[in-house]
């Protein structure tokens, strides 16, 4: 009774046939080894047939969610068990079908009971079941074992190397005997790291071959687990005047009984690397369409084939090194640590790939709408974008409640030797509100600056098939991630480009009248002439915009040489790369506890400023308080401060000390003045019990023979701020009026405002009740300017 399909169990529950009762010794063993937590605990029987196990867990004190994927196990389920309190029977197919019926807050115990020996994908379903475990948790399978079973009925039956397989990767494993059966109890799911591994030494002859990377229709990826004890894709070696596509295809057949057509298999990579010293050539043959079901006729190489989850394949084990290799060309970056391979990425022409789990489906419509409540996506062909484009396989990495988070969350795709992020996919909101600033239309030409595909294709779909994008980024390997994705899961709408993006497109990729839009999706200190240049006149330019160390995605319209602010969001974004990266200057103080640093402009001196802070500190409070919750007053403060304040800097405190009010790893809006410096931080007045009782007010420190007087300046900055910015509504603080100005135009030509010098551009910054010509940011040793009018 070896079932495979669903239709097969129907007919077996609806003709009231069952399985072997829960016996006695299962029962104690249960009760002995997996009691619910003080309280009650929750369980999930997987393959809950009719009811028996979840019953008896029910009676032990949990409360269940009993699943099957056979209608009739669950109707009579509820039948046999209609006075059975503390079950929740579900139709559910646990490999196939989206598993949001399931508690979203884990399971202390989940059962397999005569149910794992018939699953199609063991180790991805173990992984699933095991993620979804709360801390203590355990699971528990119980299974006939092979040497107690007839040959005929082999199937329904593990051996003990499927056992020792299936306990790989668990913290505790105890193995029971129950009645002849095994009863296993795994505990802390620690699956271990994936590693590229050899077989033994081969003959020359079999170094040249072809890797089959096979999608099902929840894009998940075909291994097989060979005899070796290492996972592999289908292939193997050429056969006289075969072509790889024809030998990718044939070998799939073979070994997995799957039937491709040659002209749905795409040579996508040929490797170049060595085994045991003989040179190796593989080519890497995506398969975008076949037919039939997975099984194993090669039973002397492979112990089975199963289709395993993308983000779970950089913690899979042992992987054989070409596989490991193949994988890595198709999906850069799901596979980490990998030994060196020369890889030629070839122009295949291929089609995209399609394939998803429905869950997917569910958590991107669940993001949009998260995004769309939020207010950050008014128009309807960004709305309709966010729906559609699978972020997911722009971030293959990731698991896909992480992928569709649609709160603050990146996804990190790739961090420097410090472990700092230097790639990722943005935050959704944040890509959708720097898209609506671009004000797109139908067969617009837009450029992006800093790449990874799914921000691409998002403005591809928005743009309509009519529009095209360019991204270009200075990392070799985000390209080729962006190359990629866009291949397996994109509009054939975008050109990814390696290249510094400061310097803008290739001129070949510049359309005449240049882009509608061009976005910058990494923090910039500077605005590169490029982008300017090749903006259309009227065109929109958005990028993350550094101004005083705080960072505001501006969008920004050009008109002639200057550009134009129109609008401000908060953010924050991986730092430059290219050869316009520039490092702020920082200044230690005692001994690195404190440090300066000067995000505009060279670090001024600092002589006499230990000094000073080791003497009286002069304290002005300003009258200025705020609630919980008010980041945003942080926010407009901050840039108010580091656009209007001469000899500005910021005070970082890399250590706890007594000298200042700054926390440990926080940072304060901070005047330098000769051997003086003072600092503003917001410090409690009112505590309580709730966040809605608390209160905080704005107060000036400072230090030095200048401190009162630079106080004094700071605290009039705060209440004009407070005065003229500042506003009841989070959202609605006041934005100055932004100009960007071409480096080298005279002052006379600069409109009144206060003035900010970047290596390529001028920013003058006009705030409300700020009026007249106002002095920009003043050197070290110049006189320090009176507070006058609002400040």
């Amino acid at each position: 009774m070896t079932y495979t399909t669903r239709g097969q169990w129907e007919a077996h529950f609806s003709e009231g046939r069952g399985f072997r009762q829960v016996g006695e010794r299962e029962r104690e063993l249960l009760a002995e080894h997996t009691p619910p937590p003080s309280g009650g605990g929750r369980a999930l029987d997987v393959g809950c047939g009719t009811g028996e196990l979840a019953a008896c867990l029910a009676s032990l004190g949990y409360t269940v969610d009993a699943v099957d994927f056979a209608d009739a196990a669950i109707a009579r389920a509820r039948a046999e068990h209609a006075d059975t309190e503390s079950v929740r029977w579900l139709r559910l197919d646990i490999e196939r079908d989206d598993p949001a019926p399931l508690h979203a807050e884990g399971y202390d115990l989940v059962a397999m009971r005569l149910v794992y020996p018939f699953l199609k994908d063991r180790g991805r379903l173990v992984r699933v079941l095991g993620e979804r475990l709360r801390d203590g948790g355990a699971l528990v399978i119980i299974t006939p074992v092979a040497r107690n079973t007839p040959d005929e009925r082999r199937g329904i039956a593990l051996d003990e190397d499927e056992i020792a397989l299936l306990a790989a990767g668990w913290e505790a494993v105890e193995r029971l005997d129950a009645n002849g059966m095994a009863f296993l109890v795994l505990r802390g799911f620690r699956p271990a790291g994936t590693r590229a591994v050899e077989k033994g030494r081969p003959a020359p002859h079999a170094l040249t071959g072809a890797l089959a990377v096979v999608t099902d229709a929840a894009g998940r990826v075909l291994l097989g687990r060979s005899r070796r004890g290492m996972l592999e894709l289908p292939g193997g070696k050429t056969c006289g005047p075969e072509g790889f596509a024809e030998a990718a295809v044939r070998e799939l057949a073979e070994e997995t009984g799957l039937v491709a057509d040659p002209a749905d298999a795409y040579v996508v990579t040929m490797l170049v690397d060595h085994s045991h010293g003989i040179p190796r050539l593989t080519a890497v043959v995506r398969v975008t369409a076949w037919s039939g079901t997975p099984g194993n006729p090669e039973q002397d190489k492979f112990a089975r084939w199963e289709f395993a989850d993308l983000h779970t394949l950089s913690r899979i084990g042992d992987v054989f090194t070409p596989a490991a290799h193949a994988l890595d060309a198709v999906w850069p970056g799901v596979v980490r640590g990998l030994p060196p391979v020369a890889s030629y990425p070839l122009a295949a022409g291929r089609p995209a790939v399609p394939g998803e789990p429905a869950e997917a489906v569910r958590l991107r419509r669940a993001m949009a709408e998260t995004v769309i409540a939020g207010g950050w996506a008014p128009s309807e062909p960004v709305r309709e974008a966010l729906r559609t484009v699978p972020r997911h396989r722009f971030a293959p990495e990731a698991d896909l409640a992480t992928a569709y988070d649609g709160g603050d969350r990146a996804v990190v795709t790739r961090r420097d030797e410090t472990g700092t992020a230097i790639s990722s996919v943005s935050a959704a909101w944040l890509q959708a509100d720097m898209i609506e600033s671009l004000r797109l239309r139908p067969g617009a030409l837009v450029y992006e600056a800093g790449s990874g595909g799914y921000n691409a294709e998002l403005i591809a779909h928005v743009v309509g098939p009519e529009g095209r994008v360019v991204t270009a980024d200075i990392d070799p390997w985000v390209v080729r991630r962006t190359r990629a994705f866009t291949t397996e899961a994109g509009s054939r709408r975008v050109t990814a480009v390696e290249a510094d993006a400061s310097l803008g497109a290739p001129a070949r990729l510049v359309p005449r009248g240049g882009f509608d839009g061009s976005v910058i999706t990494y923090n910039c200190w500077d605005i590169a002439p490029a982008w300017r240049e090749q903006l259309a006149e009227g065109g929109r330019l958005v990028l993350p915009l550094e101004m005083g160390g705080y960072t505001r995605a501006v969008a920004f319209e050009r008109r002639g040489e200057v550009l134009h602010a129109r609008r401000f969001t908060y953010c924050g974004f991986v730092r430059d790369q290219g050869r316009r990266a520039r490092p702020a200057p920082v200044v230690p103080l005692l001994g690195g506890a404190l440090t300066l640093r000067f995000d505009e402009g060279a670090a001024a001196g600092t002589e006499g400023v230990e000094e000073a802070l080791r003497g009286p500190r002069h304290e002005i409070a300003t009258g200025i308080t705020m609630g919980a919750g008010a980041g945003i007053y942080f926010g407009s403060l901050q840039l108010y401060a580091a656009t209007t304040l001469p000899r500005f800097c910021r005070l970082h405190a890399q250590a706890e000390t007594d000298v200042v009010a700054v926390a440990k790893g926080r940072d304060a809006p901070a005047v330098l003045g000769a051997a003086s410096l003072v600092y503003l931080v917001h410090l409690p007045t009112r505590r309580g019990e709730c966040s809605e009782g608390k209160e905080w007010e704005w107060v000036v420190h400072a230090f030095g023979a200048e401190g009162a007087l630079l106080a004094e300046m700071v605290a009039a900055m705060v209440r004009g701020w407070d005065r003229h910015i500042r506003a009841a509504d989070d959202d609605r603080h006041a934005d100055p009026v932004l100009t960007v100005h071409p480096a080298g135009t005279p002052d006379r030509l600069l409109p009144a405002g206060n003035v900010l010098d970047k290596a390529s551009s001028r920013l003058v910054f006009r705030w409300p009740g700020r009026d007249g010509r106002l002095p920009g940011p003043v050197g070290h040793g110049e006189s320090v300017p009176a507070a006058s009018g609002d400040a």
